[in-house]
């Protein structure tokens, strides 16, 4: 039953491919002549074909809408870099962020009321049909409670799961077969990957996951003049239906709007890379999510504006090591200083030990230097990935499944900051945190604090190494089986004796030669089996 419902759904893509005719995009890219002779062999490219009127942006929009979740999540993604799509696409893909077409309301109102256990007259003193916006993975309704606070009420779409579940499968096929036939593929771990994202994709569907990752949000920002985060009503959450407060601000991407009210756009922008790395270093706790649809600007003091967050459903962390190892590579690249970039790698393991790190450095020389003789602000975070990327296929570099949450939001944070402020100086802004950051890691107050975790952590180091002791001194009770062990194994002894036994009464019935001195061997087995029978 799997099986027909992978098939159907693979009909499916295969179909809404066709319908929107997404080939021609693949095929208006300057292809090898192996690859571009495909299109002459593909059916459908011979049949007559039905006027489309829709432009190629449109097409590609519309075809992320039906083909789900999955697949409008990547449009989400793409529709962030803009220096790297043609415009037209780009303004298409950014309807995906929250104008994605709603389910009816009468879906909505009956999860609301399944999920709360009560009739929405009860739950609210106002709940509006019309949803306020719609995306991926659910809409949000605005509402008022009986106390009188005005809220919004999130709603996860019905029936997710299952389409879901079959594009995921797909792609664990894809990465599986990617691995056995391709060496550069291994290097990725595609499968890894898709498995982070699984992960991803199934927490954003758990609105109380998301309740709590904004809660904790607020807490790091509490008081802070850079972001504003919506208060959770917890009585009225659920896994499939949240509750909170209602904000009013301008839609990042309303650029025409911020500007018509003077909003100081560098000093916006700048906030956004400050709010990320913050997020980031500080924190250890960033939102992974930060889509224009997801952003909102408070406006009420142009001259100073800040961010409203929403939609916390994915956000990511890092382990110290990786903070650390990742502040002083970017420290290092600020300051062109590549061996140090080069010997990091080697450190955290992220390439082979045995790479040469004055051949490493000198590759990496090649890729930076003509990117880093432009004027700062022309300089992507992203093409510079893209061609360190390339660089490291010659010293095995394998991709960092713990990072490609992080890599992803750093371009969704560069992308946001060129479009309200295309002379964005991303390093520069960077740079003076990054380096604060690393001292106020090695102050004295710092290392106290780490000093301290560390003797707290005695007791237990103690307790770990007395029961070590005791182990290696008891050996025979070290790996003593759990009795249900012990039923299990005294079984298959008396099932391999039984098989020898009968295998030795087999052998024996049929020799001529019982009392051969070369028979021995088949009494031994016959023996051998009786005594794991009747063994206790």
């Amino acid at each position: 039953m799997k099986l027909f419902a992978a098939l159907r759904r693979l009909l499916r893509i295969l179909f809404v491919v066709i319908r929107y005719r997404l080939d021609d995009l693949v095929y208006e890219l300057p292809l090898p002549w192996w690859l571009r002779s495909t299109g002459y062999v593909l059916p459908w490219r011979w049949l007559p074909r039905r006027q489309v009127h829709a432009s190629r942006g449109a097409r590609l929009r519309l075809a992320l809408e039906h083909l789900g979740p999955v697949f409008i999540k990547f449009g989400q993604i793409l529709s962030t870099r803009r220096d790297l799509l043609p415009e037209d696409i780009a303004d298409e893909l950014a309807l995906l962020q929250d104008r994605v077409p709603p389910f009816p309301a009468e879906q909505a109102v009956a999860l609301i009321e399944s999920q709360l256990g009560a009739s929405l007259a009860v739950l609210f003193a106002r709940f509006e049909q019309q949803p306020l916006a719609s995306a991926s993975v659910a809409q949000v309704h605005s509402a008022k409670l009986h106390s009188g606070e005005e809220v919004v009420v999130k709603v996860i779409r019905p029936g997710l799961k299952p389409i879901i579940a079959q594009d995921l499968a797909w792609l664990f096929l894809l990465a599986r077969l990617a691995e056995r036939v391709s060496r550069e593929a291994r290097r990725l771990h595609p499968v890894e990957v898709v498995s982070d994202y699984e992960k991803v994709i199934y927490d954003e569907l758990d609105l109380l996951r998301e309740a709590a990752n904004a809660s904790q949000l607020k807490r790091n920002f509490a008081d802070s003049p850079l972001i504003h985060v919506p208060q959770i009503h917890w009585d009225y959450c659920r896994p499939k239906v949240l509750v909170m407060e209602r904000i009013y601000g301008v839609p990042v991407t309303d650029l025409v709007a911020l500007r018509e009210q003077r909003t100081d756009m560098k000093l916006l922008a700048e906030r956004g890379v400050e709010i990320f790395f913050t997020q980031v270093f500080r924190d250890s706790f960033f939102h992974a999510d930060m889509h224009p649809g997801n952003i909102f600007v408070n406006v009420q003091q142009p001259w100073n504006p800040s961010y409203i967050a929403i939609d916390c459903g994915i956000v990511g962390s890092l382990t110290p090591e990786d903070q650390d190892y990742l502040a002083r590579n970017l420290v290092a690249f600020f300051k062109r200083d590549y061996r140090k970039v080069a010997q990091l790698h080697i450190d955290s393991g992220w390439v082979p030990a045995h790479t040469k790190v004055n051949e490493f450095e000198a590759a990496i020389r090649t890729v930076c230097e003509p990117i880093f003789e432009k004027p700062l602000k022309d300089i992507s975070f992203g093409q510079l990935l893209l061609r360190l990327f390339q660089t490291a296929r010659r010293f095995n570099m394998e991709i960092q499944p713990q990072l490609v949450l992080l890599q992803k939001t750093l371009l969704n944070i560069e992308g946001l900051g060129r479009q309200l402020y295309p002379d964005l100086d991303l390093w520069s802004t960077a740079k003076p945190f990054l380096e604060r950051w690393m001292r106020e890691r090695m102050s004295p107050k710092t290392l106290a604090l780490q000093a301290k975790s560390q003797l707290e952590q005695l007791p237990h180091l103690a307790t770990m190494t007395r029961d070590l002791l005791e182990r290696m001194s008891r050996p025979h009770l070290a790996d003593a089986p759990e009795p249900w062990q012990r039923r299990r194994d005294g079984w298959a002894l008396r099932l391999l004796g039984s098989a020898l036994l009968v295998g030795g009464a087999v052998l024996a019935m049929g020799s001529q030669a019982l009392n051969a001195p070369e028979a021995w061997p088949v009494w031994l087995l016959a023996t051998t089996g009786l005594y794991l029978v009747i063994r206790r």
